[in-house]
């Protein structure tokens, strides 16, 4: 069909699925619930607590079948968003929280549920943290399911959507996104959502393009519009012109066949024109990305960030709870590695549950975080090493301790492991007896005594995200100094080969798991430096072994060598990005 003759509409948002799709929009508005209000009677209060039970019951099963139909049409691993779900349902403080409510105030269970409900959501929301803010999302889309069923009352999905349009919605929720019939969703566009969302998984794992965070979208658009959906740059145009039409259709045939030379290459090896071999492996946060790591060939996990599983629940899992969410993880790899990276909290994550809580402070990125929490609650980092050993006994693991600032906390930590160990033996729980354990190095300080860090652990992992900001002084959420941020900084540079010389010159393995590993324009530059291993977002890993396999090391190493002799930040970036177009083949 031809353009409307509507003016065009160009938003901007964040690229969440990728993919151009073109078509008319289906605008899906969600009404909100109205809860009733009224005092229930003494004698008929333990009737209200089992039917709130009742609804919980009904609920679980409920998203049982929605998960059974995922694992069915887009497999295990996605379906695997649903556990989060139940977990939400599982949830003692929030079952318990409504009850006293309840038991407190007299009112319907609906009311207190939801009041419940909200403050978890408002809770959640305000956290810093873009993967811990879209937990709102599962506790949002629980509660509804569970008040709707409260309340005798279909929820309205995306289910019966059955022309081909572009579905614009304020938000989608998990289950709406499960429910899409995939032949009739061209693409997804939301006024609120993020990139890390559980909706954003499905729309991917169905390869729909989708774009989330494109304010007002819903106020602009109507049902009808035609609307044109770039999940590469995130942009959404609606009612585009001829020239937009034709633009697009360009850059979709190049952006596709882009598509396609990096995906031709996800299935090869990561080996130089000059026959080294690169290992790239994947960070991850927790189970359901399993299948993101084998879809990208990733050769292990090279960080598990395990405090995901604490701040997903807000509260501090036991350690039977630890045990199954790292087995899951290591077992459902091997016999690849999965290196779990201990209990990361503070600086931007934070944990309102447990003893010495850890809270907010003036300056959290340098405060009460990682492995100075761990060593002064030895209690909880036991019962969390415990859990990483018992997992190591069914593949193949490594340990890894984050923000070491020098040899006295490594001494601390790794004692606390051999007390840990002791303690399987005397229970007779097995695990591997020669767990490998390695050091982040993301302090100045531990780079400068890397040479005494590497004679007590067997690898080392930087992690340049804070190494660079603590390197500089350059907090990034700054808006004032957060261009200052530059990882081609000479202070970076020497910095990191100081780093993997040391780590070599001990015979131990060094690699990234910053940001910087994941970017294919840097990957070169570390390589040359001596990384023996990069570690990234799994969607990363092809943009960075089709570079891998466009170079040759020899030269790479002459890039790092002309890098350290650069004073000027700003021509080192030259540089590496001249090097980079050069073998991606971009004009």
């Amino acid at each position: 069909m031809e353009p409307t003759a509507k003016s065009e509409i160009t938003l901007q948002g964040i690229a969440a699925s990728r993919g151009i799709a073109y078509g008319q929009v289906f605008l899906y508005l969600q009404s909100e619930l109205e809860i009733p209000q009224y005092s229930v009677d003494p004698d008929k209060r333990p009737a209200e607590i089992a039917r709130f039970e009742q609804a919980l019951l009904v609920t679980r099963q409920q998203i049982s079948q929605v998960q059974d139909q995922v694992a069915k049409d887009l497999g295990p691993e996605e379906a695997l968003i649903f556990d989060a779900h139940q977990m939400v349902l599982e949830d003692q403080a929030l079952i318990g929280e409504t009850i006293r409510d309840f038991e407190k105030s007299g009112l319907n269970i609906e009311m207190c549920f939801n009041a419940v409900a909200q403050r978890y959501i408002q809770a959640f929301s305000e956290i810093d943290d873009e993967y811990l803010r879209e937990r709102a999302a599962d506790i949002k889309d629980v509660a509804k399911r569970v008040l709707h069923v409260l309340l005798g009352q279909s929820a309205l999905g995306l289910g019966d959507l059955v022309e081909k349009r572009i579905i614009a919605t304020h938000d989608i929720s998990p289950s709406e996104a499960a429910s899409i019939d995939r032949s009739a969703a061209l693409g997804i566009v939301t006024d609120a959502g993020s990139r890390t969302s559980h909706a954003v998984i499905v729309a991917r794992s169905m390869k729909i393009p989708a774009v989330v965070a494109a304010a007002d979208l819903t106020t602009k658009v109507q049902n009808g519009d035609w609307v044109l959906v770039d999940g590469y740059d995130g942009v959404v145009i609606i009612n585009p012109n001829e020239q937009t039409l034709l633009r697009y259709g360009q850059i979709r045939k190049a952006k596709e066949s882009f598509e396609t030379r990096l995906m031709a290459v996800n299935e090869l090896a990561a080996e130089t024109l000059d026959g080294v071999k690169v290992a790239l492996r994947a960070n991850i946060e927790q189970a359901d990305e399993i299948g993101l790591v084998k879809q990208y060939r990733a050769q292990g996990v090279g960080l598990y960030r395990t405090e995901y599983l604490f701040l997903s629940t807000g509260a501090m899992p036991d350690e039977e709870q630890q045990y199954a969410a790292y087995r899951a993880i290591v077992e459902g790899l091997a016999p690849l590695p999965v290196t779990l990276r201990t209990l990361d909290l503070g600086g931007d994550k934070f944990l309102a549950d447990g003893p010495q809580s850890i809270s907010q402070e003036a300056n959290p990125f340098l405060g009460y975080r990682a492995i100075r929490f761990c060593l002064d609650n030895p209690e909880i980092f036991k019962t969390q090493l415990r859990a990483a050993l018992r997992a190591s006994a069914h593949g193949t693991a490594e340990l890894m301790y984050p923000m070491i600032s020098g040899p006295e906390e490594l001494d601390r930590a790794n004692a606390l492991l051999d007390e840990a160990r002791g303690e399987l033996r005397a229970r007779g729980q097995a695990f591997d007896e020669n767990l490998r354990t390695g050091t982040m190095i993301e302090i100045p300080s531990a780079a400068l005594v890397a040479d005494l860090l590497a004679r007590k652990c067997s690898f080392f992992s930087i992690g340049t995200n804070d190494l660079i900001q603590y390197l500089i002084a350059i907090d990034r959420g700054n808006s004032r100094t957060a261009h200052l941020y530059e990882p081609t900084h000479p202070a970076v540079v020497r910095v990191l080969r100081q780093v993997i010389t040391t780590g070599h010159e001990h015979g131990i393995k060094v690699s990234v798991c910053g940001e910087m590993a994941g970017d294919a324009l840097y990957a070169p530059l570390l390589l040359g430096l001596g990384v023996d291993e990069l570690s990234m977002t799994p969607t990363l890993l092809p943009a960075v072994k089709y570079v891998v396999r466009a170079m040759k090391m020899s030269d790479a190493q002459a890039l790092a060598a002309e890098a350290l002799r650069q004073t000027d930040p700003k021509k080192t970036a030259a540089l590496v990005e001249a090097f980079y177009r050069e073998r991606m083949k971009l004009e």
